[in-house]
């Protein structure tokens, strides 16, 4: 089974590191760990690879900064082509963040399956973006 782990936000990392300990542990699954450049900066990022020991992703996707529908359809529009080369059986996302968000949505129209960690804690004022990526 290949696997599609997209992560681009720090609690993502943390979730992912978890995960991959425990997907090692079975040697019928390939994950391919993407990482759309949501959270770009060393201590956002390269901190969390470092210390949890996480992979380096096989894919980088650059995304950076910018508006919340700019920043989600550019990490569609990168992830697409990912997902397309790689062919995996399961996309696993994490959180609500911006990158899962275009994940899941990537899934949807491809027909893949989508597999979703935790959805964080609610939390106020509810126009935040991942409040809003929820609904």
């Amino acid at each position: 089974m290949k696997l599609v782990s997209l992560v681009g936000a720090r609690s993502q990392f943390i979730k992912e590191a978890v995960v991959h300990r425990e997907l090692k542990k079975y040697t019928d699954i390939t994950e391919v760990l993407v990482h759309s450049g949501q959270h770009y900066d060393f201590n956002m990022s390269d901190v969390f690879f470092e210390t949890l020991e996480i992979k380096k992703p096989d894919y980088y996707l650059n995304v950076g900064s910018g508006l919340h529908g700019e920043m989600t359809g550019k990490i569609m529009i990168e992830f697409e082509k990912v997902v397309l080369k790689e062919k995996p059986d399961m996309i696993l996302v994490y959180g609500d963040t911006n990158t899962t968000l275009a994940g899941a949505i990537v899934g949807a129209k491809l027909k893949i399956p989508v597999a979703h960690v935790e959805a964080g804690i609610r939390q106020e004022p509810k126009d935040m973006p991942e409040e809003i990526n929820r609904y």
